[in-house]
C-alpha cells in the first residue's frame, strides 16, 4: 500500500517522493534554498495568496532527509539566528514606562496597528520578549500563517503603545474546538487555515486601563478576517486561543463573547507518549460569522 507523509498539512505520497528524489539529481548545482522553491513551483505548493509554501517544503526535504528517503546537497552557509537552538534574540528597545491608569475614554482615540513586516515590527518583538510572561521559553518565529499587531492609546498624555496581539495557524487537532465545529477529518485538513489562534495578548505591565482588554479583543474580531483576506487571500471564520487557569481567567475573552469550549489533553502537538506532559489549557473561541459551522465543514 502506497504511503503518505504528512508534514504541516501539506501531504506527499510515494510517487512524489521518487519525483523528488529524481529531480534533485538532475539539479545538483541547485542549493537547499533554491531547491524549495524549484518544487513548490513544480508541485503547486503555494498559499491560497499565490506565495510559495517555501518553509513548509523546506521542514519536509529535512524530514524525508532524516527518514531516509533523499539525499539533499550539503549546507552551503549557515544564516545567524535559523537553528531553533540559535535564534537571535530581539533587542530590547526603550521606551516611556510611566505608569498609564485612566479610564478607556482618556486613552482613545486607540488605533491597532498591522505590523508584521514593517518598520514597527521590531518594537512588537521587543515587548513581547520584554514583557509576556512566555519570554522565558526559546524564542521562535512563527511558521507559517500570522499577524502581529501593536495597540496605541492616542489620547491626552501622548502617543504610547499599550498592547501587542499576535495571531497565527491553528492547531491542527483539538478535540473539544472540532467538536464545537462539528467537522469531519477531511473538512478539517481542508479549512484549517480558515481558523485563526490567538498566540500571544499582552497588556503592557505599566497600563491599567479598565475594560481596555476586552474592548481590543471586540476590535480585532471586527477587523482580522478583512487583515488576513488582504494579507493571505482568504477570510478567518473562527478565532481560538488557551487560557491557563493557573495564571489567569480569561476574563477578558468572556467579556468580549467568547466561548469556553473545554480543556486541552496536556499533550502538546508533538505528543508520542501519550501522557500529559504540560500544563492543561482551558479552550476559548469566538465564531466571526453565523454560518461559520457549514462554512467550515463544506
Amino acid at each position: 500500500m502506497a504511503e503518505t507523509r504528512r508534514y504541516r498539512g501539506q501531504t506527499i505520497d510515494d510517487e512524489q517522493v521518487a519525483f523528488v528524489r529524481e529531480f534533485i539529481a538532475l539539479h545538483p548545482d541547485s542549493s537547499r534554498w533554491k531547491l524549495s522553491r524549484q518544487l513548490c513551483e513544480v508541485l503547486g505548493w503555494k498559499q491560497a495568496n499565490g506565495a510559495l509554501r517555501d518553509m513548509v517544503c523546506r521542514g519536509l526535504l529535512l524530514q524525508l532527509e532524516r527518514a531516509g528517503e533523499i539525499a539533499l546537497p550539503a549546507v552551503r552557509c549557515q544564516i545567524p539566528g535559523q537553528r531553533r537552538d540559535a535564534r537571535l534574540r530581539p533587542q530590547p528597545v526603550l521606551i516611556d514606562t510611566t505608569p498609564l491608569a485612566m479610564p478607556l475614554s482618556a486613552l482613545s482615540p486607540i488605533e491597532i496597528q498591522l505590523v508584521r513586516r514593517t518598520g514597527d515590527e521590531p518594537l512588537f518583538e521587543s515587548l513581547t520578549e520584554q514583557y509576556h510572561y512566555l519570554a522565558n521559553l526559546a524564542y521562535e518565529q512563527p511558521v507559517g500563517e500570522h499577524l502581529k499587531y501593536l495597540v496605541w492609546g492616542r489620547g491626552a498624555l501622548g502617543t504610547r503603545p499599550v498592547a501587542c496581539l499576535a495571531w497565527s495557524s491553528s492547531p491542527r487537532h483539538l478535540g473539544c474546538r472540532d467538536r464545537f465545529i462539528g467537522w469531519g477529518m477531511e473538512a478539517r485538513r481542508r479549512n484549517i487555515h480558515l481558523l485563526a489562534y490567538n498566540t500571544r495578548f499582552l497588556i503592557l505591565p505599566w497600563v491599567r486601563v479598565p475594560h481596555l482588554a476586552s474592548h481590543i479583543l471586540g476590535r480585532m474580531a471586527a477587523r482580522i478576517s478583512a487583515d488576513w483576506q488582504a494579507v493571505y487571500a482568504h477570510p478567518i471564520y473562527l478565532l481560538e486561543t488557551f487560557v491557563d487557569p493557573e495564571r489567569f481567567r480569561g476574563t477578558c475573552y468572556r467579556a468580549a463573547n467568547w466561548k469556553v469550549l473545554g480543556e486541552t489533553t496536556g499533550r502538546g502537538k508533538a505528543d508520542l507518549t501519550h501522557r500529559q506532559n504540560r500544563s492543561i489549557k482551558q479552550v476559548l473561541a469566538q465564531p466571526l460569522h453565523r454560518r461559520f459551522r457549514e462554512l467550515l465543514s463544506a
